[in-house]
């Protein structure tokens, strides 16, 4: 039988008409016709990008000047779908904020998809949909990608991988070794939201709630910091373990003490109610759309300020400072006037969320 040529890549390509019954089956993942159908009919059009369109192994970038900044991160969580998101935007706006926070500019991104059998087309779709509206408001391209397929049973529906790529001006120095004495710790908004969120949507609260996660790419937000305060020293999105884990990682590295402020933190009231329910400390859980920043004093009410004109950071308040004292503790100014060690989390205190 002779081999069926596939088509070009290049012209217009129309989404696969979709069924209810439409499933991933094994045979997607075999390199043959049923792939070549899949990354043509149901990923490109929502991933389209120059590169993508060629069809190579491969992606040629535009060279730019400065240093290149590289994060790469694996994403899975259950449900793939919750409030305010999915797996889709997660692996965008998650890999955008990583290279975000080096003081980069994401430019680039790269997608591995490994999909188990029987996962919805449909489904598939619709994340993919998440992922370009994502990249857009981003301002990157999808560039490269995979995809494989597992037995059922075996990838819980769909985990992603992504690689980003951003290019960082050589004047610039940001990293967790960089905080200061003096220092003030801002945060962008209010805490707790993403991991309480997925929580709520599998039903594992024993009440109704509101909450969406926070999801969001804050490459735009973190610019706008960075012009105004452009001594900038520590940027870091506090995702799994949440804040209290990165402030201990920050001061860890840079061989520093800090002190928060209980009062000053911003925790939404439905996520402080769960949280008090459930036995959670809201400086314990998970965030996807929040980002510390560590700024000489001199400069933190010009963060604060960018940071509030942006739409990511209305919130955005100043909520401890940097010591020279008990280096590599953070601690916590409560309520009553009292003062705890906040420590790094040391086990798991939800289930998986990212």
């Amino acid at each position: 039988m002779s081999e069926i040529p596939l088509p070009s890549m290049e012209g217009p390509v129309c989404p696969l008409p979709l069924k209810h019954d439409e499933q991933i089956i094994l045979g997607h993942g075999s390199g043959g016709r049923l792939t070549h159908d899949l990354i043509r009919n149901v990923f490109l059009p929502y991933l389209i990008s120059p590169p993508l369109k060629e069809g190579d192994d491969f992606a040629r970038l535009a060279d730019c000047k400065g240093e290149v900044v590289v994060s790469t991160d694996c994403h899975i969580v259950s449900p793939l779908f919750f409030p305010g998101g999915d797996i889709g935007k997660l692996a965008v706006c998650g890999t955008v904020n990583d290279i975000a926070v080096s003081g980069a500019r994401p430019l680039y991104l790269t997608a591995g998809f490994i999909l188990e059998e029987g996962l919805p087309i449909r489904t598939l779709v619709r994340i993919l949909e998440s992922m370009q509206a994502a990249a857009q408001e981003a301002a990157i391209q999808i560039v490269a990608g995979d995809t494989k397929v597992v037995e059922k049973g075996k990838a819980d529906g769909l985990f992603i991988t992504t690689t980003g790529i951003g290019f960082l001006p050589k004047e610039r120095s940001i990293n967790g070794h960089n905080a200061r004495p003096g220092d003030i710790i801002l945060i962008s908004g209010s805490i707790g939201d993403h991991g309480i969120a997925v929580l709520a949507e599998r039903g594992e609260l024993g009440f109704s709630t509101d909450i969406s996660s926070d999801i969001a790419p804050l490459n735009g937000l973190i610019q706008a910091l960075l012009a105004a305060a452009p001594h900038t020293h520590v940027l870091r999105d506090p995702t799994r373990g949440g804040l209290a884990t990165t402030l201990n990682e920050i001061a860890f590295q840079s061989g520093v003490g800090m002190v928060l402020e209980e009062n000053l933190i911003p925790v939404q009231p439905a996520v402080r109610a769960a949280c008090e329910m459930l036995g959670f400390d809201p400086l314990y859980i998970a965030n996807e759309g929040k980002v510390v920043a560590i700024v000489p004093e001199s400069e933190a009410d010009a963060a604060l300020n960018a940071m509030r004109r942006h739409p990511y950071g209305r919130q955005a308040a100043r909520i401890g400072k940097v010591t020279a004292e008990h280096p590599g503790r953070v601690l916590l100014k409560t309520s009553i006037g009292a003062m705890r060690v906040v420590d790094m989390l040391a086990g798991e205190i939800l289930p998986r969320i990212c």
